[in-house]
């Protein structure tokens, strides 16, 4: 089993739908009710990149069995040197290291892009996740409690935040 570390295309959008609903029905990985449609994300996918944020998949024989990305953390200008950083695996494929291989391709991404913090937002039950993130670094900056209602529980939801070297001269144009 080689799995490889590759940009998405457009080919991979139904199996990054597909992983990213089972998420949205199965997990507490995202904090949504209703599963996305092939429409939202051919519009996600677009807009990740007219915003120049890449789209990784872990690819096993020409099937995406798990992607990540980042994105805007907050809509203000100021924000623009922090991204808010995720990654989603097939459920077939989860425990097996998968998202190991991506982030470090993810954070030399947002290294090269000049971006200084990344920031995660995990489930508090998510230990994976939590133990995922930790491994690369990142630490918990901060918990707010029961900010999120699923599958008839209360959710915590950690934040967690891996500092990038400084961009060598940030603007603030």
């Amino acid at each position: 089993m080689e799995i490889k570390i590759r940009e998405a295309q457009e080919r991979d959008l139904q199996q990054i739908l597909d992983i990213y609903n089972d998420a949205i029905l199965n997990t507490t990985s995202v904090y949504n009710y209703k599963p996305h449609t092939l429409a939202m994300r051919h519009e996600w996918f677009r807009q990740k990149q007219q915003d120049g944020f890449p789209v990784w998949v872990a690819d096993l024989d020409g099937q995406a069995i798990g992607f990540g990305t980042y994105g805007p953390f907050r809509p203000w200008a100021a924000y623009k040197y922090t991204a808010e950083i995720s990654a989603y695996i097939d459920p077939a494929h989860r425990g097996r290291g998968i998202a190991k291989l991506l982030y470090p391709q993810l954070l030399a991404s947002a290294q090269q892009q000049q971006l200084h913090a990344l920031v995660a937002g995990i489930d508090a039950t998510n230990e994976a996740s939590l133990k995922l993130h930790r491994h690369f670094g990142f630490e918990e900056v901060g918990r707010f409690r029961e900010v999120g209602y699923k599958f008839g529980q209360w959710l915590d939801l950690v934040f967690m935040q891996l500092l990038l070297p400084k961009p060598e001269h940030p603007t603030e144009d």
